[in-house]
């Protein structure tokens, strides 16, 4: 009779953790290619995301990999079903080939979330001189 009772309790205890409300992020893109752009363009981009859970999604953090790059986050909660903006500046006056993590951090279990951009600034000055001969 003992053994009965602790595995019903075991089965009640699992299916009350599966229930339990969870948020859960998915990005639309987890890259964006800026591909090449001239230097000290517009390096703002903007990362996508669904809350897909059914508990309201916190974004607690976000943070890069290095200061040339700065997220912003949304300050309020995100509930189930309605999507989100994090919004990337990568400083473009810095010439050359670039890939970034930005680190997500949430709610919703997986910590942090990477999401990257990648990308290469070309130097104004080259450009036009190739272009003249």
């Amino acid at each position: 009779m003992r053994k009965v009772m602790m595995i019903l309790f075991i089965g009640f205890l699992g299916t009350t953790l599966q229930a339990q409300d969870k948020a859960k992020i998915e990005f639309k893109n987890d890259v964006i290619d800026y591909g090449e752009i001239a230097k000290g363009s517009n390096g703002v981009r903007q990362f996508e995301f669904t809350n897909t859970g059914n508990a309201p999604l916190v974004i607690s953090k976000v943070s890069s990999s290095c200061g040339c790059t700065i997220p912003k986050k949304p300050e309020e909660p995100i509930a189930p079903g309605a999507t989100g903006i994090i919004e990337v500046k990568y400083d473009t006056k810095r010439v050359g080939p670039f890939r970034k993590t930005i680190s997500v951090y949430t709610n919703a279990g997986e910590m942090p979330k990477p999401i990257k951009i990648k990308g290469t600034v070309l130097d104004n000055t080259k450009s036009v001189l190739e272009k003249k001969n």
